[in-house]
């Protein structure tokens, strides 16, 4: 059969993303193949495409690291799922189309009441909530948790989650426009950055202990976030969005200048500080299928409501969708989707 898909064939311009229809084989006997009725945007996405990512592949790839869809294909060693599942999933890279193979231990099911735009927005970010949280963060009720982006998908699942176990929570934002998303999501405290963020943080702890940061931004906010960390504090470096732009081609000049003048964090200074710094990326993961198959099945206990999903677009719009995606004026989720 032939699919739909949105491929490039060298990273480095957004514009060389094109829509393609290309041929798919069946499914291996451990894939199922998916019919795909929503794919949810992620930052590595757009790292990926501009060649940004250490995990971008080498050559033509699809992008996209999660989706939502319908089993339409079982692989002969298939026994646990069948045709007309509905299911949500992620993989490493490949989600930008309307049919995929993928091994079966990478796809859950739907959520009864779920759409398949909530659960494309799900799992990518759920994931890297929970695993910068729990399993690195080592949260516990009654720690303080500053979350910065705080409106996006992992920030408002961090939060969430945070809550659940009794967490205070901090949420940072680069708008004022976002702070109505903060307060329906029960955030504790919020705060919009600018230059004077480290001061704000201060009179936002007072006398809180600051024990984990889940860290997505870079640069001085990473600075200010880990300087005031209290003994044994977390902070849990899972992204950098200051590398990020709104343009089809790395600046490269402007990115060089910002690698240069990045933190540089000693070593010696964490022993005397007791403090930690952890970092991650979810393809390292998606490597480990036990693992996620565990956390899923964590997520699954803790009972969280559908995503939020502040964007959607058609399949055939996915440059403007990452246009916005790009321009930090989002909140919740940015979802594509096929007519159902």
């Amino acid at each position: 059969m032939n699919r739909l898909a949105y491929r490039i064939n060298k990273a480095g311009n957004i514009n060389r993303l094109k829509l393609v229809e290309e041929p798919l084989g069946e499914p291996e006997k451990n894939e199922v193949q998916i019919e795909v009725k929503a794919i949810g945007l992620n930052f590595a996405d757009i790292f990926a495409i501009l060649g940004l990512y250490s995990a971008t592949p080498k050559g033509s790839f699809v992008p996209g690291l999660e989706f939502c869809g319908v089993i339409s294909k079982l692989g002969s060693d298939v026994s646990e799922w069948e045709v007309g599942n509905k299911v949500m999933g992620v993989t490493r890279f490949g989600g930008y189309a309307n049919y995929l193979n993928l091994h079966s231990d990478y796809i859950t099911k739907l959520p009864d009441g779920w759409s398949y735009a909530e659960g494309a927005g799900y799992l990518v970010q759920a994931l890297t909530a929970y695993y910068g949280l729990f399993n690195l963060g080592n949260i516990q009720k009654g720690h303080t948790v500053l979350i910065h982006s705080a409106a996006g998908g992992v920030g408002i699942q961090a939060n969430r989650m945070a809550k659940k176990v009794g967490a205070y929570t901090i949420g940072t934002i680069g708008s004022s426009s976002k702070i109505d998303v903060l307060k329906r999501e029960g955030y504790d405290d919020f705060i919009v950055r600018d230059s004077s963020f480290k001061r704000k943080l201060e009179e936002k702890l007072k006398d809180r202990e600051l024990n984990i940061v889940m860290e997505c931004i870079g640069g001085k906010v990473f600075k200010a976030g880990f300087e005031l960390l209290a003994p044994q504090g977390r902070l849990i470096n899972y992204g950098s969005a200051r590398y990020g732009s709104n343009t089809n081609i790395p600046n490269w000049p402007d990115l060089i200048w910002k690698y240069l003048t990045r933190p540089k964090i000693d070593p010696q200074g964490m022993i005397e500080s007791n403090k930690a710094i952890l970092g991650f990326n979810l393809i390292w993961l998606y490597h480990k299928r036990e693992l996620m198959r565990q956390i899923i099945t964590e997520m699954e206990a803790m009972n969280l409501p559908a995503p939020f999903i502040g964007h959607t677009f058609e399949f055939e719009q996915m440059h403007e969708a990452i246009k916005l995606f790009q321009s930090g004026k989002t909140v919740g989720k940015v979802v594509v989707t096929f007519p159902v």
